[in-house]
């Protein structure tokens, strides 16, 4: 396979066939000189991806090869690369590339830049690459990234563990941090899947005291290992009112959102507090009207991954504590990532794949 000029990955060719896996050559964008090329290792396995290939959450550009939760090594850095060197292990999560310049990348915010590039799906502004490539992702040879999306992967933490960090941990990491979340609050974590239990682990580590509120009676015992003090099960009768106004922060990390009694989550909160999503439905909300958040003031919101120094915060705790995730892996291949989306997409996974054995499937 001739390198850099053409990459090699597991693409999906219709969307609705999602596993239909196809191992097929793509172009990538233009090297540029802050770009880094890593050779990767090994790549989670995220809902998005699913959500993706199946086109509930619309439509996708393709051949499409998914996957933003990378791990490998650096094998090429631009001229103005001064992050990294060849031979580091470092990691893509599900941003490539912004513009560093708006109001947003200045201020930290750049993972909500209105130029931003995804991972995969996303067409590069022609500005950064004359052809406008399609950004395409993890279940591949190699990837190419801005160097400013490329984070270093500290020593103590493997790497398939690693990976789903980049984009699951990442996800609800932002959002705790951004809300406070540490010692003296009270937190819930709605649902304890590939997203809620890395909350579970953050969210304790932070400080917090920590409740999981889930409709499977069965995870309680999971839930506690990983740090959570109380355990609430969603699916009795008013099991919300011994919570009203109990909780500072309500992390909803389900994507069922519409089908949830609203109105029970709100009530758990104190007052002026949020209820926060960032697990996404494929369906709309119903309606909902603002005599709703009244009260206790609460409100709703979302959020998308987080920043640069989110993350490296997020992986020096990670480090430090000696956190682990529950990580299932799969070697990669074509039935390998089927396998892993149809059981994401069925909640089979306790509670995150990551795909390896990249060197089988792609060559030393």
């Amino acid at each position: 396979m001739p390198y850099p000029d053409k990459f090699e990955g597991f693409m999906i060719n219709e969307l609705g066939k999602y596993k239909d896996f196809k191992k097929q050559e793509f172009k990538p964008k233009k090297f540029g000189d802050n770009d880094v090329d890593i050779k990767i290792e090994c790549c989670g396995v995220c809902g998005s991806d699913v959500h993706t290939i199946t086109g509930g959450w619309g439509d996708a550009p393709t051949p499409i090869c998914v996957g933003h939760e990378v791990v490998g090594k650096v094998v090429k850095v631009g001229s103005k690369v001064t992050t990294l060197k060849e031979g580091d292990r470092a990691g893509v999560g599900a941003q490539i590339w912004s513009c560093l310049k708006c109001q947003n990348c200045k201020a930290d915010n750049e993972n909500y830049c209105p130029h931003m590039v995804d991972t995969y799906g996303a067409p590069y502004p022609k500005s950064e690459d004359p052809e406008e490539t399609v950004s395409q992702g993890g279940y591949a040879s190699h990837i190419r990234a801005h160097e400013y999306f490329v984070f270093p992967i500290p020593d103590e933490i493997p790497s398939h563990l690693a990976a789903p960090m980049l984009c699951a941990g990442l996800t609800v990491y932002s959002p705790l941090v951004r809300a406070g979340v540490g010692p003296g609050k009270e937190v819930a974590i709605v649902g304890l899947g590939g997203l809620g239990h890395f909350a579970v682990l953050w969210a304790t580590a932070l400080g917090a005291e920590v409740t999981v509120i889930s409709h499977s009676p069965h995870k309680k015992d999971d839930a506690l290992k990983l740090g959570a003090k109380h355990f609430v099960t969603n699916g009795d009768k008013d099991w919300a009112s011994p919570l009203a106004f109990k909780f500072d922060f309500v992390l909803n990390t389900a994507d069922m959102t519409h089908t949830f009694d609203i109105d029970s989550y709100l009530s758990i909160l104190k007052v002026n507090c949020q209820f926060h999503q960032v697990g996404l439905p494929d369906e709309a909300l119903p309606a909902i009207k603002p005599q709703q958040f009244m009260p206790n003031g609460s409100s709703i919101g979302a959020s998308h991954i987080g920043n640069r120094p989110e993350c490296l915060a997020m992986l020096k705790l990670a480090a430090e504590r000696k956190i682990q995730p529950m990580v299932e892996t799969i070697p990669i291949s074509a039935e390998g990532c089927a396998e892993a989306v149809d059981r994401v997409k069925n909640n089979k996974v306790k509670y995150r794949f990551t795909l390896t054995d990249y060197d089988k499937a792609f060559g030393a």
